[in-house]
């Protein structure tokens, strides 16, 4: 156990080290929620390595550093309602929710109806309170409409394209934020101020394809 623990706090080293990880609040969360509980049990062993890792169904949870980037990037606060398209092992998910606190709210829509099944039995083996989140079944794409308008979007597979008329941009707040990674094979992080229209690329990233009628189409 004293051996996982001492890879626990090399990786937050290193996410201090190389600056991907930068506020008090995102370790807090980074700490709470344990990225062992969100990898399957023969992954169990790089639970804290710097790379993404299978979850099944195609789908990954994302590299320490990319989770700890994006966290800081969308600059959550409590009180906020996040939409995340993609819940995956529900890692991010759980992130989000802490980030938030009991008065936000995380809706998380993911295609898969058996990775939405175990994301809630991984936040609630991690000890994390599923009473800001709800999980949904759908495709997530075009965001989820019932639930806007959105403090943030977060968005964990790539988009082929996003400009001003996508849907997911519609369901953002006036001062509201979208990150999401954006391209084919080879991608940018994109985020997105609806404040004041601005569209920024702010890292180059690899993410599994968003299938869906506003994503890639499944093969």
């Amino acid at each position: 156990m004293a051996g996982r623990e001492d890879e626990k706090e090399r990786m937050f080293r290193f996410l201090r080290d190389t600056s991907f990880l930068k506020t008090e609040k995102v370790e807090k969360a980074m700490r709470k929620v344990d990225r062992e509980f969100f990898v399957p049990e023969s992954e169990k062993g790089f639970a804290y390595y710097d790379t993404a890792i299978p979850v099944g169904y195609g789908q990954t949870i994302s590299a320490p550093t990319v989770v700890a980037f994006m966290l800081e990037a969308l600059d959550l606060r409590e009180g906020m309602r996040v939409l995340e398209v993609g819940a995956g092992s529900g890692y991010n998910c759980a992130l989000l929710s802490v980030l938030v606190g009991q008065k936000g709210r995380v809706l998380s829509v993911e295609r898969v109806p058996e990775l939405a099944k175990l994301a809630k039995a991984n936040i609630a083996s991690a000890g994390i309170s599923m009473n800001n989140i709800e999980i949904m079944v759908g495709d997530g794409s075009g965001g989820y409409p019932p639930g806007a308008p959105y403090d943030r979007i977060a968005v964990t597979a790539a988009l082929p394209s996003l400009d001003l008329g996508h849907p997911l941009i519609a369901q953002l707040k006036k001062d509201g934020k979208l990150l999401a990674p954006v391209g084919s094979y080879v991608q940018d992080l994109v985020l997105f101020e609806k404040k004041n229209g601005k569209m920024s690329r702010i890292l180059p990233v690899m993410f599994v394809p968003l299938i869906g009628k506003y994503g890639f189409r499944e093969e």
